[in-house]
């Protein structure tokens, strides 16, 4: 069984999810890097949210600036305007969403990962206003920010990202999330079955060897999440 609003080739395509765009070649998280990621003919690009200190929605995975950029200290306190200022690899820069939208808006597909509470409502409106919301998955670890998100948009597909959980697919349809993503070591027969049989779509993360790629197609995991968008 398959959710009502997928269409056929929904349920049949395997994807390839460029992480952080093409990141094996490219700084992560950067126009530079979505830009090889659709060059590369990726199916959507996943990317991390965050806020600074000024309530700008940007485009960074940790925490800290420190381990991407030449600059150091936490995203929640630094402004953009100082955010734009750091190196974030090749000279490229922290990008906005919006800005992430606009390059990205009519060529590819989006997975958002919401790093932190409280931007729910800001990443919605920002889709809306880019005519992206159909056009967008928004992923998190945390069922609680799912959850906020389907409240607040029931239409916007969501996906729960898992390490370990013993029944991700459970808890992906207890906070009525689309799809579960567990990491590659956890992709099991049964957590298969599971999807299947619950209606989720079910991809994985980071798979970056073609070979194994192609183990993960056939046992019936419908996507992978890499940083080598090429190797398919």
């Amino acid at each position: 069984m398959y959710t009502s609003d997928m269409t056929q080739r929904e349920r049949e395509l395997f994807v390839k999810i460029a992480h952080r765009g093409a990141s094996a070649y490219e700084p992560e998280n950067t126009l530079r890097s979505f830009e090889r990621a659709i060059e590369m003919k990726s199916d959507l690009i996943e990317f991390d949210l965050r806020s600074s200190q000024d309530g700008h929605i940007v485009v960074i995975h940790d925490k800290k600036v420190d381990r991407t950029t030449d600059g150091s200290g936490l995203v929640e306190q630094i402004t953009l305007a100082e955010l734009k200022e750091l190196d974030a690899g090749k000279g490229e820069k922290i990008p906005t969403f919006e800005e992430v939208l606009e390059l990205c808006g009519g060529r590819t597909k989006l997975v958002i990962e919401l790093k932190e509470n409280g931007i729910e409502e800001k990443v919605l409106s920002l889709l809306k206003k880019h005519g992206m919301l159909n056009d967008s998955f928004i992923i998190s670890f945390k069922p609680k920010r799912l959850k906020v998100v389907k409240i607040l948009e029931p239409q916007v597909r969501t996906g729960l990202i898992s390490f370990g959980s013993l029944n991700p697919v459970k808890v992906a349809e207890q906070c009525g999330a689309d799809a579960v993503a567990p990491f590659h070591w956890f992709i099991t027969d049964r957590t298969i079955q599971r999807a299947q049989e619950s209606g989720l779509y079910l991809f994985t993360w980071v798979v970056d060897a073609t070979r194994h790629a192609r183990e993960l197609k056939e046992k019936g995991v419908q996507g992978i999440v890499t940083n080598r968008p090429d190797i398919i």
